[in-house]
């Protein structure tokens, strides 16, 4: 058994090929913990306290060099003790043995940065970036506040329908109140350079906390 960086991954073979095992956190997802804000007729502001915590989680496994590659509400785990990002199975950055290093082919569609739906499209391939993983946030907060898919299209539509509506934009006006709103404006920004890093994303969401 090995431990692969960032920690809390162990990994190894078995007859039936490789495994991998991460740690088990207890807690709220992000989407059912914001659950009371989708409510017909809630108005309230989600809690910025907990939107840090979910940015905070993000901008320490950027600070190691690493690219989570599938953040969404389901993988922010929320508790008294703080937020726990978790599936870590996509994680880019470090090095990675040959024998345990997969092609990265997107990941849940609903939070893919334009610029990992188009790669996939064009190539059948992505690399997870520290950008796409903000975006990735924006997404995820997004939906956790409203109930809404960043990017509109139908619910049966295929994987490639999908990436293609979020290649195409624009994505659905961002009506959460407050500082989050305007954040996550920022975040969703078609362009990489153009959003904010995951840093930059604490340092606002404490200013406005």
């Amino acid at each position: 058994m090995q431990q692969l960086s960032p920690g809390g991954v162990s990994y190894g073979d078995w007859e039936h090929g490789t495994w991998n095992i991460q740690s088990w956190h207890q807690g709220e997802s992000l989407y059912d913990l914001w659950q009371p804000h989708r409510a017909e007729g809630a108005s309230s502001e989600p809690d910025l306290g907990e939107a840090l915590s979910c940015a905070e989680a993000v901008a320490a496994l950027h600070a190691t060099g690493w690219a989570h590659g599938d953040i969404q509400p389901a993988h922010l785990i929320i508790s008294a003790e703080g937020t726990a990002l978790i599936d870590l199975a996509l994680a880019h950055g470090g090095d990675i043995p040959a024998a345990y290093d997969f092609g990265y082919r997107g990941c849940l569609v609903h939070y893919e940065s334009p610029e990992i739906s188009r790669s996939v499209l064009e190539t059948g391939t992505a690399t997870p970036t520290m950008a796409a993983d903000v975006y990735a946030l924006g997404a995820s907060l997004f939906i956790s506040a409203t109930g809404l898919r960043h990017v509109a299209y139908p619910d049966d539509a295929s994987r490639k329908a999908q990436r293609q509506a979020i290649v195409d934009g624009p994505h659905r006006p961002v009506n959460v109140p407050g500082v989050l709103g305007k954040l996550i404006e920022a975040m969703l920004s078609p362009e990489p350079a153009d959003r904010p890093t995951s840093a930059e994303v604490c340092k606002e969401l404490s200013s406005g906390h």
